[in-house]
């Protein structure tokens, strides 16, 4: 039965990435409630990448402080489940801070360097940002710096001619 409901998951979060990504009825509020609520049956049943997108949609657009801090759950759930996306939100969280997560400069490196290593265009830069400049709690090494961007650099070369963007980003 576990198989049965797995790929039943699994279908539910690919109709939900086509129905977003669908050009008919864009406008349409029940496409998106609907889009929705198959992302968040798809976040709750622990679907890695509806956790990591449907995280972050609660964390940027949730319209109360407990949506936001689900948002925030999910994604910590994601990034830990080893979504490249969500190890950058993470990183991001860590490095604002909000409520539920004070700011923590050295918890916003750990997930950007995750990311990074992983092929996360924009981390590699924040990380190479924070190098030359002294962000982070980093001291400013050049050296370094210049390794992350050109982390960034290949990450960005390999996305030109991959496949369409992810959900996240």
């Amino acid at each position: 039965m576990q198989q049965v409901s797995s790929l039943r998951i699994r279908l539910e979060y690919r109709l939900a990435a086509q129905l977003l990504h669908a050009r008919w009825m864009t406008r349409s509020p029940g496409k998106h409630r609907l889009t929705m609520r198959l992302f968040q049956r798809c976040a709750e049943a622990g679907h890695t990448a509806a956790l990591s997108f449907y995280g972050h949609m609660l964390f940027h657009r949730g319209n109360s402080p407990q949506d936001k801090a689900k948002g925030a759950r999910y994604v910590f759930q994601a990034a830990y489940a080893g979504d490249v996306h969500a190890q950058y939100q993470a990183g991001r969280i860590y490095e604002f801070g909000c409520a539920q997560y004070a700011r923590r400069e050295e918890k916003a490196v750990t997930w950007y360097a995750r990311a990074a290593e992983a092929g996360h265009g924009l981390a590699a830069e924040r990380m190479a940002e924070a190098y030359r400049h002294a962000h982070l709690g980093l001291p400013v090494d050049s050296r370094r710096a210049e390794q992350w961007a050109a982390l960034a650099e290949r990450a960005q070369r390999s996305d030109a001619g991959g496949p369409v963007a992810s959900l996240t980003h």
